[in-house]
């Protein structure tokens, strides 16, 4: 059987510190895909690292709560918690992660290299750098990039010349780019770090028990509005303009 790939490791891993320690050779003999996904369990972890126990806290208080969504929402909590038992505050895992973002896309890493944009920390400041990554993102089909460049994609885009013929400028828009994400290959099940940060981080959760992203967007706006965002999934997949 064929050992998964980091990118499909880390959504399965059930210790994300053990998981970043698998990929610390290829990390400093410069592999890119190494060092984006090291980022990524670092964001990943990082909220819970920072304050572990004040993290639990919040996740009994929450549970406590009893709102529609305070059960998943606890349940996603913990997910992190457990996976991300072995971090430390000490750990500084917020500049941990800016650091592997940055060296992965200096090594060509699109995903991070998006990612960086949506930070406010690109790599180029010349005034045809965001048009200019945003049409490579499109080439490559790569699930990662379009995941990271979803946020640049949303509603801030709004108004940018550069961007007036592409799929942004709307949250609608920004969805778009995260369900393009699952269709190329994102891990973007029920309990996906996708599915989990939504929750986890925003109270943003299913109220349909093993309901993935893509059925998530669809239950989750208006006949109209999952209409606008299917026909801008099919353009983005397509490769076509927005």
């Amino acid at each position: 059987m064929r050992a998964p790939t980091p990118r499909q490791e880390f959504e399965t891993a059930p210790d994300l510190y053990a998981y970043v320690q698998r990929l610390d050779a290829a990390v400093r003999a410069g592999d890119p895909d190494a060092a984006w996904m090291a980022s990524r369990a670092y964001d990943y972890c990082a909220g819970f690292a920072m304050a572990p126990t004040g993290y639990a806290h919040d996740t009994e208080a929450i549970a406590a709560m009893r709102l529609s969504t305070s059960e998943a929402m606890a349940t996603s909590r913990q997910r992190v918690s457990q996976r991300c038992a072995r971090f430390a505050p000490q750990d500084r895992l917020f500049q941990a992660m800016l650091v592997r973002r940055i060296q992965a896309a200096r090594a060509g890493s699109l995903a991070a290299e998006a990612s960086l944009v949506a930070m406010g920390r690109p790599l180029s400041n010349d005034e045809n750098y965001l048009r200019s990554l945003v049409l490579r993102v499109r080439r490559s089909k790569d699930a990662e990039a379009y995941l990271a460049l979803s946020p640049v994609m949303g509603a801030v885009a709004n108004g940018k010349p550069e961007l007036a013929d592409q799929v942004a400028g709307s949250q609608q828009s920004e969805l778009a780019w995260q369900v393009a994400a699952c269709e190329l290959g994102m891990s973007c099940g029920p309990d996906s770090a996708l599915m989990t940060s939504y929750c986890a981080n925003g109270g943003i959760c299913s109220r349909e028990q093993g309901q993935d992203f893509q059925r998530f967007v669809n239950s989750a706006t208006r006949a109209q509005g999952a209409e606008a965002v299917d026909e801008m999934v099919a353009s983005l997949l397509g490769g076509g303009r927005g």
